[in-house]
């Protein structure tokens, strides 16, 4: 791994968020150099507390992070933010418009009072007639197509993950890096919005673009028409299960050619590729037939070398298995505030022909780094328990 890589040492990030687009965003930022300070109310931040599905979401977001609790709804917790913010690069937050505005945050306010400062906020939508409605993941996979498209007509579904959220988060920290190279050669603080709808809209966009030159609408992705010979999952002796592709001339005669359908290969109706796209009724049964008779190591180590397209149906939990992703860089260890690890993927790049070694990769307790970060700030025992809401705490 390259350690040096940390392109945003000394920049300094305070983040209130929760759930995972804009904790994904202070991740980013984080795992490029930046020190990344989450502000916690007194009680902590509700996602960590998720079950289920949701359990993933706190330690996989908000690795390498610093927390500090405030209690907000004080003077004196507002008074810390304030003194917390005075030495701020970057603000990333996911408050409700009104809800930032009624604490005295909003984005006109704290560009007024921090001219310098970065400011993300990371929303359902963008200005505009919906900017004010309540937007999820879900929410807005439904609104833009993309449940239509992953599930079969009639049946919208939603896609495996939160990838919205992610991305969301990516180009808050995307745009993060463009405003502060902005500020660089300007001198001033910039206002940045990331609208999940919007992201979510950019990941449908290949499939309103054909509908605007073609004036035909896609069909769902289970039903879609094809523009390749084989794009599909078969079964495989013992009953794996395995996804081949063959998209090209090249690669059909290479599939044809290891599966010994010599038959497909020199009939005159399957010449072309359009030939096969078309044929594809008759020829997928074939292929699959054939298919049956070779078991998935022997397919994989017939197709990796030729270049053929295929891959495993795997399940998240065997990732942990694959040997790619046990690469030096490809999973990072962390550890829970209650001393657990766990294992989780760091960056999906390489700089210099590694990966980058991020800058911290553990999950803080909840206000674990509150005396550290508000004593640098001037504040005595008295005033930092008041900020906290320790004080509180310890009236109850």
């Amino acid at each position: 791994m390259i350690e040096e890589f940390k392109p945003l040492a000394g920049i300094r990030v305070v983040e209130m968020s929760h759930m995972i687009m804009g904790p994904s965003c202070g991740m980013f930022l984080g795992f490029l150099g930046a020190e990344v300070i989450k502000v916690e109310p007194p009680e902590g931040d509700k996602t960590r507390h998720l079950t289920g599905m949701g359990r993933g979401f706190f330690p996989t977001f908000n690795r390498g992070k610093r927390s500090i609790t405030l209690d907000l709804k004080s003077e004196a917790g507002r008074s810390a933010l304030d003194k917390l913010m005075a030495t701020a690069d970057v603000f990333v937050e996911n408050f409700r418009d009104a809800s930032l505005a009624k604490m005295g945050y909003s984005p006109d306010a704290m560009r007024e009072k921090y001219p310098s400062l970065i400011l993300s906020s990371c929303k359902g939508f963008l200005h505009g007639p919906y900017e004010n409605r309540t937007a999820m993941d879900e929410v807005v996979q439904m609104m833009t197509g993309m449940a239509y498209m992953t599930g079969p007509t009639g049946r919208p579904l939603r896609i495996g993950s939160s990838a919205n959220d992610i991305m969301g988060g990516l180009f808050g920290a995307f745009a993060v890096l463009g405003a502060l190279l902005q500020r660089g050669r300007d001198g001033k603080g910039h206002a940045v919005r990331v609208g999940l709808f919007e992201n979510c809209l950019l990941l449908v966009a290949q499939h309103m673009v054909q509908f605007d030159i073609e004036g035909r609408e896609a069909p769902p992705m289970p039903e879609r028409e094809f523009s390749w010979p084989v794009y599909d999952i078969f079964e495989a002796k013992g009953g794996r299960q395995i996804f081949i592709g063959a998209v090209t001339e090249g690669q059909w005669v290479l599939l044809c050619d290891i599966l010994g359908l010599e038959k497909l290969k020199s009939d005159p109706r399957l010449q072309t590729r359009m030939d096969q796209i078309n044929a594809r009724d008759w020829t997928i049964p074939i292929v699959e037939d054939a298919v049956k008779t070779r078991s998935f190591d022997e397919l994989a180590a017939a197709f990796e070398p030729v270049g053929i397209p295929f891959s495993p149906i795997n399940r998240p939990a065997e990732m942990y298995e694959d040997p790619h992703v046990n690469r030096p860089g490809g999973l990072l260890t962390s550890k829970l505030p209650e001393g657990e690890t766990y294992r989780a993927p760091g960056f999906p790049f390489e700089v210099d022909g590694a990966a980058p070694a991020p800058y911290g990769v553990d999950v803080p307790g909840i206000g674990d780094d509150t005396e550290d970060i508000l004593g640098t700030l001037g504040l005595d025992e008295t005033a930092i328990a008041a900020a906290s809401g320790k004080t509180k705490e310890k009236a109850a």
